[in-house]
Parts: structure tokens; C-alpha cells; sequence
């Protein structure tokens, strides 16, 4: 059993606390019953003593040897009436190595005695001081050996380790036992799932179903069902979407074919006798061209990457006014979008201006079409200007505003669209494009009174480092 498992910590946690447990119930133990040999031999002297005081006559010599032999000492002194009094006497076969008074004697100061008792192997001769029992006296004195004390210590301490220890184990075994059934299997279960699961996380059979009887563990099931069920949904639309994308660059391969022949027959509008058509042309032969160019960026955003931008310099009033132009054309049918600019007609911006014009008519057309779906009469203005560090592009309207769902997945595919029918790709595709020039696109504003988007795109870019920072996305 290893340590770094759950298993193998516990044990050897459950080990600790077993030998702390047997120390606690030990040390006191083996003091107490030291106490109790001590007093036990001064009661016995006591006894022994009461031989010679009950007669006012000398006892023999054998008669005493054979008291002192069963109180197990070489001498008795009992003190009386203030008078100290030597009243069983042998010969001490050594010096006296220490005296214990028992009648001061504190917990700690005992359990220390009884531990140098334990580690002192030589058999010494030592004092014990204690009350004589029923006040029989002021005090009793005798001197004994070590050495009966210590085996007796020993003995006593090794059947209490044996019976503690027998409890222990069998207490440690149960409770690792009872650990193993009600936290260790569960986690297990877990773990399991766990691994069945990132072996096909698309596969929703393999998502947890919460059983767990501890609220804690129960808890953490819970929480990774709703992981898994978050990341089996996530799966399945990331597969819907790389699907599309496949058809959409199919379709987009065809589609491009077909504008390109389209594109041929527009330019030879050009050469129209009516003046009407002459000065449509141009405008058609951009629109063909634009789309072209779109299919062929669909193409590559099947590669999952957004072409770089090509940076130029242009006049941004331009662009914003062909944004209005063909979104004014696309919203006659209604007729209640006006559209406004508010752009310096000098202000020139260095960006890629097919890209530029994709997130200026899908930030208008989104702006048209949220009027349009009230039924009322609405504005949608276009405005700019130039900061130290960046060119700043606004685009208002007096829609709506957009609802909470819409605000919460703004910037991601398939889920921020308000309209029925909608993708929700044009603001992904839109933010996507601004990202690819360094800068950002934020919702300033979105209430009753309508919303407004600005974007942010830095100035002094070169063409590299644009390039460089597309990729890295």
C-alpha cells in the first residue's frame, strides 16, 4: 500500500493515532500501578510493624527477617506522637539511590519516575515516604529494591499493551473498513466514470448519475454531471459546426464559380448604351466582387482562420457611405431607416478595407433590421474620429436594445442571435476581424433608447505585425 494514495495515508494516519492512543492510555497506567506498588508495600509494613508494637517484648531475630521478607523491605520507620521510630531493621545491601515521598507527588513528576524506573536496569535501594493508612501515625518510612519493582512494571505494562493494542487494531480495522465503503469506494466509482468518460466524452452514456449517499460526494457528482453534460453538449455543436462548415465551403466553392461568371457578364454593362446602366455597373461589378472575395474568405475560414488583413490607406467616409448605400437599398422595401454619418470627410485610416466594410454592414445591417422588426421608424448612425493611439468607429441606432440572452452570448456562433432565422455569426465574424487588426470591438450601450457599438483599431500597425498577431489567434 502506497503513501500517496487516499488508502495508504489513512492507514498510516490510522497507525499514528493508534500508538498516540496506546502512549495516552500507557503512560498514565504504568504510573498509576508504580503508585499503587509503593503504597501497596507501605501497607504491608504497616502490617508488618504492628507485630512489635502490639507487645512491649523484643520479637527474633528469624521472626522479624520473615515480617520484612513479606513486605518485601530491608527497613521500617514509622513516626509517632513526633517520636521517629526505627521499628523492623535488616541489613541494606547498598547505598540509597533516591527517596520518593508519595504524599507530594504530582501526575507529571510521577509519570517521569515511572519512566526512569523502566530504562534504569541496575536493581538500587530507594526511600519510599508515605501516610500510614487509618492515621496510624504521622508517617512510615521504608527502603526497598528496584529491581521487583521494575519487572512488576513491565509485566503489567505488557498486558495492558496487549489488551489496548488488541482493541486498537481491532478499532482501526473497522473504522479503516468502514472508511473504505463510505468514502473510498464512492470516490473510486468516481474515478471511474471519470476515465470511462474522457475515453469518449461524446458519448452522453458515459455521463455520471449522482448516487452518492455523503452530501459531500454527492455534491461533487453533481457537479461533474453538469461538467460533462457542459462538455458532451460543447462537443456535439463544435462537430454541428465543423459539418457546416464543410457544406458552407462546398456551397461557398460553387457559389464562387457562379459570381465569377456573373462578374464577366457585369463588366460588359459597362459598356451599355444607357447612361442608367453605365453608372450602375461599377456599383454592381463591387457588389459581384465583394462576394467573390467572401466566398474565397469562406473557403479559408473552413481552415478555421480568418485570412490576414491586407492594410491600405483609405477615406473611411467612403466606405461608410457605400456601408449605407447598399443597406439603404436593402431596407427600401420598408422605407422607415434613415441613415447618418457623422465621419470627418479628410479622416483616412490604414486597414484592410474588404474586411473593414464586412464589420461596418454587419454591425448597420443588424442596427437595420432590430428597427425594422419593431414596426417603427428608426435612425442608424456611423460615426468616427482619431485618437493618439487608435481610430475609434461608432455605430448607433435607436432600436430595442439588445435582450439579456443576446448581451450574454454577444461574441460567440450560433447563440447571440435576436432574430428568428438568424445565425449569430455576424457579430463572431465581425469581432473576428477587428481582433485580426490588433483592436477590439466592445458594446458601449444597449437599453430602451437602442445600442451602440464602437470599434477600436490602434494606429502606426505595420503590415507584419498584423500578420503576426492574426496568426497567433
Amino acid at each position: 500500500m502506497r503513501l500517496n494514495t487516499i488508502s495508504g495515508r489513512f492507514a498510516a494516519l490510522t497507525t499514528m493515532f493508534v500508538i498516540l492512543a496506546e502512549l495516552f492510555i500507557l503512560l498514565p497506567s504504568l504510573a498509576g500501578f508504580r503508585l499503587d506498588y509503593l503504597e501497596s508495600r507501605l501497607e504491608r509494613a504497616q502490617i508488618a510493624s504492628l507485630a512489635l508494637l502490639a507487645t512491649d517484648e523484643s520479637i527474633a531475630l528469624d521472626l522479624e527477617a520473615e515480617l520484612l521478607q513479606t513486605a518485601g523491605v530491608f527497613n521500617i520507620v514509622l513516626r509517632r506522637n513526633d517520636v521517629r521510630q526505627l521499628v523492623l531493621s535488616s541489613p541494606i545491601p547498598g547505598p540509597i539511590a533516591a527517596t520518593y515521598d508519595l504524599r507530594s507527588e504530582g501526575v507529571l513528576h510521577t509519570i517521569g519516575d515511572s519512566l526512569r524506573a523502566l530504562a534504569d536496569r541496575q536493581n538500587r535501594v530507594i526511600r519510599v515516604i508515605g501516610a500510614p493508612v487509618n492515621q496510624a501515625g504521622q508517617l512510615i518510612e521504608i527502603t526497598m529494591e528496584t529491581a521487583p519493582l521494575r519487572q512488576a512494571m513491565i509485566d503489567y505494562g505488557l498486558r495492558l499493551l496487549a489488551v489496548s493494542a488488541a482493541f486498537s487494531i481491532l478499532t482501526a480495522v473497522l473504522l479503516f473498513t468502514a472508511a473504505q465503503r463510505m468514502i473510498l469506494v464512492p470516490i473510486r466509482r468516481v474515478i471511474t466514470h471519470m476515465s470511462a468518460y474522457a475515453s469518449a466524452p461524446e458519448d452522453s452514456r458515459h455521463i455520471i448519475i449522482p448516487d452518492a449517499r455523503l452530501a459531500e460526494l454527492r455534491e461533487a457528482e453533481t457537479a461533474l454531471q453538469s461538467m460533462q453534460q457542459t462538455v458532451t453538449s460543447s462537443l456535439k455543436q463544435k462537430e454541428r459546426m465543423a459539418q457546416l462548415g464543410q457544406a458552407i465551403a462546398k456551397i461557398s466553392h460553387d457559389l464562387r464559380n457562379i459570381l465569377t461568371t456573373a462578374q464577366i457578364f457585369a463588366d460588359r454593362l459597362e459598356d451599355s448604351a444607357d447612361p442608367k446602366v453605365r453608372r450602375a455597373a461599377p456599383k454592381l461589378v463591387n457588389s459581384i466582387t465583394r462576394a467573390v472575395n467572401l466566398c474565397e474568405t469562406t473557403l479559408a475560414f473552413g481552415k478555421a482562420e480568418e485570412p490576414a488583413p491586407t492594410l491600405s490607406r483609405f477615406n473611411l467616409a467612403q466606405l461608410a457611405a457605400e456601408v449605407i448605400e447598399a443597406e439603404t437599398l436593402a431596407g427600401e422595401a420598408a422605407g422607415r431607416v434613415e441613415f447618418l454619418t457623422d465621419i470627418p470627410p479628410s479622416l483616412v485610416i490604414r486597414a484592410d478595407r474588404d474586411q473593414l466594410y464586412r464589420v461596418l454592414a454587419n454591425l448597420a445591417r443588424n442596427a437595420r433590421q432590430a428597427i425594422e422588426a419593431t414596426g417603427g421608424p428608426g435612425t442608424v448612425e456611423i460615426g468616427a474620429g482619431e485618437a493618439e493611439s487608435d481610430w475609434w468607429i461608432k455605430v448607433c441606432d435607436s432600436g430595442p436594445g439588445l435582450p439579456d440572452k443576446a448581451r450574454e452570448y454577444l461574441f460567440k456562433p450560433f447563440t447571440g442571435s435576436t432574430r428568428r432565422g438568424g445565425t449569430g455569426l455576424g457579430l463572431t465574424i465581425a469581432a473576428d476581424l477587428v481582433r485580426g487588426h490588433g483592436g477590439r470591438l466592445i458594446l458601449l450601450r444597449s437599453d430602451a433608447e437602442g445600442s451602440q457599438f464602437c470599434i477600436h483599431i490602434p494606429r502606426g500597425m505595420a503590415d507584419l505585425s498584423a500578420r503576426a498577431d492574426a496568426e497567433a489567434r
